[in-house]
């Protein structure tokens, strides 16, 4: 089990609700991709007679320019959406490998549900002061 910091694992909440974000905005560029127009545009062949001579064919092709900003926009967002999902499973993962059950569920509420020490202490039957502890025994300084 690899420590976190209590940093890392407050930033749950806030990654997950950013996940779900950058799948909207991907799903959205994808949309985007797939309403540019259509422009005519030249391409270099081979002509069909001479086929190692060069020349120039007019074809439809979607608007070149928008396409790459779009196509760029989508790399970007999909790879941070690589290290949100990345680190969301890096703290699901820490919180699995807490061996104590009550601790894990402690970890799993405060954490991962947001909830409050005084709520998770009257859930699992603690004081108050003992959900720091226990929270503390598990973070590395």
């Amino acid at each position: 089990m690899i420590p976190l910091d209590r940093k890392i694992l407050k930033q749950y909440l806030p990654l997950k609700r950013e996940q779900q974000k950058l799948e909207k905005k991907i799903n959205k560029l994808y949309d985007r991709l797939d309403d540019v127009p259509e422009v005519m545009g030249k391409v270099k062949a081979s002509m069909r007679e001479h086929p190692y001579i060069e020349t120039h064919v007019s074809v439809q092709m979607a608007e070149p320019k928008e396409t790459d900003t779009i196509n760029r926009l989508i790399r970007i967002n999909e790879a941070r959406k690589q290290q949100v999902d990345k680190l969301l499973l890096e703290i699901e993962e820490f919180i699995e490998a807490i061996p104590d059950s009550n601790a894990r569920q402690i970890f799993e509420m405060v954490f991962l549900d947001g909830k409050k020490q005084k709520e998770v202490a009257e859930t699992v039957g603690y004081s108050r002061g003992r959900i720091p502890q226990i929270i503390s025994k598990y973070l590395k300084d």
